[in-house]
């Protein structure tokens, strides 16, 4: 784990002060995982917001992905007026944006405009919460993500114009760790990682994925809401570069049914309070896993199913799950094994366990929420996990299975008790809202699909 290569309010203040830096992102990630923020003169930053904090508007955490203001939400609606809430600097979040001119950003944490307290439905403060969780049992969790994308010749605008169909991969042909291809893309993925580390986001690896085009940046391992943060950081810069470079980056799940889906690989591990040691290591019980890892992978696994929208929170998230695709269709573990939803890997300090279950356009502030939410559940209750499955877990018939569709999944979610037990009634209610929206603004549409099949035929 990397030290960060980010920036003091004090150097901040000197940067703005000299000119070097003349506007300030003051960004939070919204209900999607979607950066959001105003742009403060550098001035203005100075002389009013690092002290107050900047108010927005509360329906930014309760809208759809079109950012229309959808109803059912508790917190935020019309007959409540839709307000504003205070948006207050974290300021070990201060980062400068090298690819836009002049500008930094910092990361906010949400509050009651009158009441002072945190927004608790806000996507920061739900993964906080549960680190706060893991705090009180004495332990840190320290994540790490693999997030997939697709890279596009066509640019959005133009994609757009094409109703996103006949769009030109970056790559003809499957290009998984392939030099060749990978150096004729380095101009753009170069820039990406070079963006991200002058950006204070730590870059281990880029590579070519198994998809046409399809592309994989490996963070830095850290704390996990700082994690979530790189995460969002790196998806925003990832299509602000792209655009800049008239090309197009996409991190749908599937955006082709012929293609491979993107993922979002979540690697945890639980280490002591002042993180000096990896509490899942234990060379003398069997695959080295401790009690703690032990039960740490059964809660994983015991609410993989009931958590499912926390990992693929849109309609498509679950046309990723198909049959020999590298994403998993079976919730069991194994040593290394590709095809289940979980295996355990790494060695030592590095003993880890990793879910294949989410996709690229999972909100990395929920899905690590219910990551660590699941492995304090199996902890809290001693949940030991089934041996090890060997073989292929696409063909087992003796292994629960990942939703087959986000209807699925709003009905595990809404019935499930250990969801509320471990996120409270009020964000349970506000997850399956936006889950229910979701769902209900597909079925307010007719779709390609509908049209070829019927529009003659029928």
């Amino acid at each position: 784990m990397s030290s960060r290569v980010t920036v003091t309010q004090a150097e901040l203040v000197t940067a703005i002060e000299s000119g070097e830096i003349d506007t300030v992102l003051v960004a939070f990630p919204d209900l999607q995982g979607r950066l959001v923020a105003k742009r403060t003169t550098g001035r203005f930053f100075l002389e009013n917001v690092q002290h107050n904090g900047t108010e927005n508007c509360n329906y930014l955490i309760a809208t759809d992905w079109d950012n229309n203001a959808v109803p059912g939400y508790a917190f935020a609606n019309y007959d409540l007026g839709y307000g504003d809430m205070l948006a207050t600097p974290d300021w070990s979040t201060i980062r400068r944006i090298p690819w836009v001119k002049g500008t930094a950003m910092v990361m906010c944490d949400l509050f009651d405009v009158d009441s002072g307290e945190p927004i608790r439905v806000a996507p920061r403060q739900i993964l906080r919460d549960q680190v706060n969780k893991a705090s009180d049992a004495g332990y840190v969790a320290l994540v790490a993500s693999e997030i997939e994308f697709y890279l596009f010749r066509d640019t959005y605008e133009q994609a757009f114009a094409k109703g996103y169909k006949g769009l030109e991969p970056h790559s003809p042909w499957l290009e998984d760790y392939h030099v060749l291809q990978t150096t004729k893309d380095e101009y753009i993925i170069g820039q990406i990682r070079r963006g991200l580390e002058a950006a204070g986001v730590p870059v281990e690896f880029s590579k070519g994925e198994a998809g046409r085009g399809q592309h994989e940046i490996n963070l830095d391992y850290t704390t996990a809401v700082e994690m979530a943060d790189r995460n969002a950081v790196y998806k925003n810069s990832a299509k602000e570069i792209a655009a800049l470079n008239g090309r197009s980056i996409s991190f749908m799940a599937k955006y082709d049914f012929n293609d491979t889906g993107s993922s979002c690989h979540i690697h945890s591990s639980l280490w002591n309070a002042d993180q000096s040691v990896n509490v899942f290591d234990d060379h003398s019980a069997d695959h080295h896993m401790s009690d703690t890892f032990r039960w740490w992978l059964g809660g994983l696994l015991a609410t993989a199913q009931d958590f499912s929208l926390l990992w693929g929170p849109t309609i498509n998230s679950y046309k990723r799950f198909q049959p020999s695709s590298w994403a998993p269709t079976a919730v069991g573990w194994g040593l290394d094994n590709r095809t289940l939803g979980f295996r355990k890997v790494g060695h030592g300090k590095g003993s880890r366990v990793e879910s294949r279950i989410p996709g690229a356009d999972a909100n990395s502030y929920l899905a690590f929420a219910g990551t660590i939410a699941g492995g304090l559940h199996g902890i809290e209750n001693k949940i030991e996990p089934p041996p090890a499955y060997t073989g292929n877990g696409y063909e087992s018939t003796d292994l629960p299975r990942i939703p087959w569709s986000i209807v699925d999944a709003i009905d595990l979610w809404e019935r499930s008790d250990v969801a509320k037990a471990c996120f409270g009634e009020d964000v349970h209610a506000h997850i399956l809202n936006m889950a229910k929206q979701e769902w209900m603004s597909f079925n307010q549409t007719v779709t390609d699909w509908e049209l070829r099949r019927y529009w003659e035929r029928a």
